[in-house]
């Protein structure tokens, strides 16, 4: 089995096993799955295909296959539509585990046996259970090498695999799923420690990324759906009625709606906590490591991350910018070109954009 991360922040736990087409990503998550295909334009990149096919609930859980059949189905459907045979694909963030440490070794490969020798103390798995891959980071002392890794359960990586192989997808690489949303939203040369918010669903997704390559990840059970149901109860409106109101209005202050806004800061000053914690644990890595950095920025994607007000809340909470992330980052500037997704409706496609990327050599020249 190969394990490439290389220059392209990738980490490839499977050979490509067949000649795959270039630039698509399928990011299979709780919520669905959702397909980009991207093609060369006479201005750079350009979203050609796309698709989004929902999971009944429970199908897919926690990064583990529940109703295998349901996420096949998706998975035929969303590639039918994208127009796609052949993929790279995320592993989730759930079940990776990131990792940290300095090995002495002359190249790469040695460095991989050096890690290995250990990697029992830096992966809370059985070693031949265990995938990894590793990129080098730095210089420690001593002549020895700060590295980078990222490892997955191999029962993982192989019913993965196997999903998409009774797709009919082919499958050129999977990576985590924290590499891609980098790749899709840090622009080219981007080097800055970020944390990237995934306001999903059902959960949010944190990472902490410097210079293009997450150092920390976590999903917190705590998604966007809590607000959509704040506006419900108060409202007395359908789920669909509640998400469109969720997001015109968001947790804008108005004459008018204190108590709308004290129903919805309940659960959004839940989640704020849930990420001031690991803000903090963050800072504490600074405090005791000079090789890290203080997060500079704070980017939000995922389905729930276009509410009006929520980056400015944010914001005023943290002390450090926030914005809403633009997936088209490093796709052909949009003078040139109309994407086919509404803005909002982008910015759940930050991992499947950043898979189609993964090929694209211009980015990482």
């Amino acid at each position: 089995m190969s394990f490439v991360l290389g220059e392209r922040l990738r980490a490839a736990f499977a050979p490509p096993r067949y000649l795959a087409l270039p630039l698509s990503g399928v990011d299979l998550s709780t919520d669905g799955v959702k397909v980009a295909r991207l093609v060369e334009g006479a201005h750079g990149l350009i979203l050609a295909g796309h698709a989004e096919v929902s999971l009944p609930a429970g199908a897919y859980a926690d990064g583990e296959i529940v109703d295998r059949t349901a996420i096949i189905a998706a998975l035929v459907a969303a590639a039918h539509t994208a127009g796609i045979s052949a993929t790279n694909a995320a592993l989730p963030e759930s079940k990776e585990y990131l990792f940290e440490t300095t090995v002495r070794g002359e190249n790469a490969a040695e460095r991989r046996v050096a890690v290995e020798q250990h990697l029992d103390e830096l992966v809370p798995l059985p070693p031949p259970e265990t995938a990894f891959d590793i990129i080098a980071i730095g210089q420690g002392g001593s002549g020895e090498t700060r590295v980078a890794g990222i490892g997955f359960a191999r029962r993982i990586v192989d019913e993965t695999l196997s999903l998409f192989d009774q797709a009919g997808i082919r499958v050129q690489s999977l990576e985590g799923e924290t590499f891609s949303m980098a790749r899709a939203l840090l622009p080219q040369g981007d080097t800055s420690t970020t944390l990237i918010i995934d306001l999903g669903r059902t959960a949010m997704k944190l990472s902490i990324v410097a210079g293009r390559i997450p150092r920390f990840a976590t999903t917190v059970g705590i998604g966007g759906h809590a607000l959509t149901l704040a506006v419900q109860k108060y409202f007395g409106v359908t789920g669909v009625e509640a998400r469109k109101v969720k997001v015109e209005r968001g947790i804008v202050p108005e004459s008018g709606n204190e108590e709308y806004i004290a129903a919805m800061l309940s659960t959004v000053s839940a989640i704020r906590d849930e990420i001031s914690r690991w803000l903090d644990y963050w800072r504490g890595k600074v405090r005791e490591n000079a090789a890290h950095e203080s997060v500079a920025r704070v980017i939000l994607v995922g389905d729930n991350a276009a509410v009006r007000g929520l980056p400015e809340y944010f914001e005023r909470s943290f002390g450090i910018p926030v914005v809403a992330g633009d997936v088209f980052t490093n796709l052909a500037s949009r003078d040139t070109w109309t994407p086919p997704l509404e803005y909002v409706e982008s910015l759940a496609y930050a991992t499947a954009i950043g898979l189609a990327l993964r090929d694209h050599s211009q980015l990482y020249a």
